[in-house]
């Protein structure tokens, strides 16, 4: 184990040489970051890890082979409960009540979990969310499927008032007039119905176009240089109690209106045509007044993190929410430089609970898993790191930490073939969030921190 010497305990600033990049597998962090544990990841998933959500005392991890569960009710000792083998990538997950919803944006023959690959071209072909019961948790039961255009590629969670149904935003994209169920133009998102009584009565009940007018049409360069069309999203969060969603939409950014969650409106729509190649992912600080959007520049398999792309693409941008509009402020993109075998770009995080600042966790592929203060939203800096050297398990460009979320004072990863990495921060100014305790936790479904005890997040 490493500590970086140069780490200053204001800040995480220096940018790493290229002599500094870590041995393949080791580890390096702050001197604020302990790696608590790693949970390796089951023989049973043959493919790399991606989401996480978490219930409880229980961590809910996507494989492209199906998902696992995990108990961390003691972090230390996090230990695996089951694993369901259901293949159809990506399968992020999302937990509401009993029921587990799984993405799939990967053509099936049909929607069954030993379905086969099958191109999209051939009308049965299947893919879209799979719904299941995870009241047992060592036995987990497939219930549902809805079938969705494009498939899905994420999902967001968006809750009634009344709490009798929830309802799933399914972002899609990558259309083709070969696809008989994923035709161009492709504008538009899948609204799915759960009724919580009758999970297995969930169905599509509208299909609204977010960009009438075509959305932005994308400049066809090669990469670096090529900026991703508008052809639907690929990620939304939604802040329910606040009535407002961003979307990360390949082509821009966007704001919505969530009030009647069957009816989302677009009310504000940001481009940035000289950094942001592909709009990946979008989260709003605790107040709502900011949105942090990201870029993934190279779609996760590129060296990104490297002088030559440099600090402004493949990075995050933070935008303040003015007037109902967004404005730009700032970059950032972590100025450790990692090696060209290291696919590394911005990528799935969640905010840390610290009243009175806005401070959040982030993956970067090999890049690992970053803390960013950005209470000042033009000045953002990072607070912690933790990072292993290159991934060498399957080859040059694929590996890393999909995701890093905190939760109920740790800091969760879902690395693609290490498994589930569990870090605890001690730091000043994160801290007091030891003190807030989370019933549940989906990324793409915000809420305001509790000011005690336990609450929804």
């Amino acid at each position: 184990m490493l500590v970086a010497a140069f780490v200053a305990c204001v800040g995480v600033t220096a940018p790493v040489q290229a002599a500094d990049i870590p041995a393949p597998g080791e580890i390096v962090m702050s001197p604020n970051i302990q790696h608590v544990t790693n949970v390796p990841k089951p023989e049973a998933l043959t493919d790399i890890n991606t989401d996480l959500a978490f219930q409880g005392d229980y961590a809910y991890v996507g494989n492209y082979s199906g998902f696992s569960i995990y108990d961390i009710k003691n972090p230390k000792r996090a230990s695996l409960v089951s694993s369901v083998v259901c293949p159809g990538g990506q399968m992020d997950v999302s937990v509401y009540g009993d029921l587990l919803f799984g993405s799939v944006d990967s053509s099936r023959n049909n929607d069954s979990c030993s379905s086969t690959g099958q191109s999209a071209t051939v009308k049965e072909s299947w893919e879209g969310i799979r719904i299941f019961d995870v009241s047992n948790k060592a036995t987990p039961t497939y219930i549902k499927s809805v079938e969705t255009n494009c498939g899905s590629h994420t999902h967001t969670l968006v809750p009634d008032r009344r709490r009798q149904n929830v309802y799933i935003y399914i972002s899609s994209y990558g259309p083709s007039d070969t696809f008989p169920d994923c035709k161009t133009p492709h504008d538009l998102i899948s609204i799915i119905k759960v009724p919580l009584r009758n999970p297995a009565a969930a169905s599509v009940i509208a299909t609204p176009n977010l960009f009438p007018d075509g959305g932005y049409p994308g400049v066809q360069l090669p990469y670096p240089n090529g900026k991703s069309a508008t052809s639907g999203c690929h990620d939304i969060t939604a802040y329910p109690e606040k009535g407002i969603a961003a979307g990360a939409c390949m082509g821009e950014g966007i704001l919505l209106d969530i009030r009647d969650p069957e009816r989302p409106k677009v009310t504000a729509t940001v481009r940035d045509e000289v950094n942001f190649a592909f709009w990946h992912s979008a989260t709003f600080n605790n107040e709502g007044t900011k949105v942090i959007f990201t870029d993934e520049l190279g779609g996760g398999t590129r060296a990104t993190c490297n002088e030559a792309i440099g600090p402004n693409r493949g990075a995050n941008a933070y935008y303040d929410i003015v007037g109902g509009q967004l404005q730009f402020r700032s970059y950032f993109k972590i100025a450790r430089h990692q090696a060209d075998t290291e696919n590394c770009v911005a990528h799935n995080g969640s905010l840390i609970p610290v009243k009175g600042r806005d401070i959040m966790v982030q993956a970067w592929y090999q890049g690992g898993i970053s803390v960013v203060d950005f209470t000042d939203s033009a000045n953002p800096q990072e607070i912690a790191y933790f990072e292993r050297g290159p991934d060498e398990t399957a080859g040059p460009l694929f590996g890393g930490v999909w995701s890093a979320y905190y939760y109920n004072g740790y800091i969760y990863g879902s690395d693609f073939h290490q498994g589930l990495d569990v870090l605890k921060i001690n730091d000043w100014r994160t801290n007091k969030a030891n003190g807030v305790k989370m019933r549940s936790l989906n990324a793409q479904t915000q809420a305001s921190y509790p000011e005690r005890g336990h609450g929804h997040w």
